[in-house]
C-alpha cells in the first residue's frame, strides 16, 4: 500500500471510530444541545440569559422556546423565591407589523452531574399536600403511618413507620385509587406548580465526562414524560406515579423534617421525550 492509501486509511478509521462512539453514546443525547462548559447554578443561567447578545447558550435557549433571536430588542432575567420556576426571563421583541411586545418565560432548571441520579421536584409537611389535593381521610391517615406522624399500627422493617406495602390490601388500595384519580392534577403541581411563578418550561443539564448537555422543554411536555406511566407501589414500599417516586424524606439525624413527604424524579429523562 502506498503511503497516500496509508493516510487515508487512517483518516476513514479514525472517521468511523468518532461516528461509532457517537451512535453509542446514552440516549441522553437525544433531543438534546451541547455546550462548551457546564452550567454553575440558576445565577450563572439567569446571567446568561442576561448577556444573550454575547452568549451563544443563551440565544440558543432562546431559539428552543420560540424566539425569533433577530427580532429580540430586549431580555430580561431574574430568580424569583420560592417558586416552582427557577428563573424568569422576560423577552421584548419586534412583532409582526413593526410594534413590540413582551413575553414571559418561566423556567424550572434541574442541574445533574450523573445520568442515572434523582432529583427532588417537591417536599412538604403531609398536611399541605392533603389539604392541595383534598384527601380523603383513609389516604391521610395511611400517608401518616408512611411518613411516621402515626406510630406503626403493626410490626414494620423499619422502627417508627411502615412502607405502604405493609398496610392492609383495602388501605394499599385506597391510596393506589386516590393517585390514579388525582394523577395529572398531582404531576401538573409537582412539576410546574400553580399561580403566578408557575414554571412553564424545564430546563435539564447534564455535565457528563465528555461534555455538557442541555435541555428544553414546554411543561406540557414535561409532564407528559415524567406522567407516563401507571400509579403503583414499588418493591420497596413507595409509591410511583409515571416515573415520579413518592418516598418519605428520611436522614436529617432523626429530626421531625424525616418525616416529610417528597417526590423525586430522574431529570435525565427529559432528553429522551418526544
Amino acid at each position: 500500500m502506498n503511503p497516500v492509501s496509508v493516510v487515508l486509511a487512517i483518516i476513514f478509521l479514525s472517521f468511523a471510530s468518532a461516528v461509532a462512539q457517537d451512535a453509542g453514546q446514552d440516549a441522553v443525547d437525544r433531543g438534546s444541545r451541547t455546550a462548551k462548559d457546564g452550567f454553575q447554578n440558576e445565577d450563572d443561567i439567569r446571567d446568561r440569559f442576561n448577556s444573550w447578545q454575547s452568549d451563544s447558550n443563551a440565544q440558543a435557549w432562546l431559539k428552543a422556546m420560540g424566539h425569533d433571536v433577530s427580532r429580540i430588542q430586549s431580555v430580561r432575567a431574574e430568580k424569583p423565591h420560592g417558586e416552582k420556576a427557577d428563573v424568569e426571563v422576560t423577552v421584548k421583541a419586534q412583532t409582526a407589523d413593526g410594534g413590540s411586545a413582551e413575553r414571559v418565560e418561566r423556567i424550572s432548571i434541574k442541574l445533574v452531574s450523573t445520568a442515572t441520579g434523582f432529583n427532588q421536584i417537591d417536599k412538604r409537611w403531609l398536611a399541605a399536600y392533603a389539604e392541595k389535593w383534598r384527601m380523603p381521610q383513609e389516604v391521610v391517615s395511611a400517608l401518616k403511618l408512611f411518613v411516621g406522624e402515626s406510630p406503626p399500627v403493626k410490626g414494620s422493617r423499619t422502627e417508627g413507620r411502615m412502607y405502604l406495602n405493609e398496610l392492609p390490601e383495602s388501605t394499599q388500595q385506597a391510596v393506589l385509587t386516590f393517585f390514579t384519580k388525582k394523577k395529572d392534577e398531582i404531576i401538573s403541581d409537582l412539576l410546574a406548580g400553580a399561580g403566578e411563578h408557575s414554571a412553564n418550561w424545564m430546563m435539564v443539564t447534564l455535565k457528563g465526562d465528555r461534555k455538557a448537555r442541555w435541555v428544553i422543554r414546554s411543561m406540557k411536555d414535561t409532564v407528559r414524560c415524567f406522567g407516563d406511566g401507571p400509579v403503583e407501589m414499588t418493591k420497596a414500599g413507595n409509591l410511583k406515579i409515571g416515573h415520579i417516586t413518592m418516598q418519605r424524606k428520611g436522614g436529617d439525624n432523626g429530626r421531625e423534617t424525616a418525616k416529610m413527604l417528597q417526590f423525586k424524579v430522574n431529570p435525565v429523562l427529559l432528553f429522551d421525550a418526544e
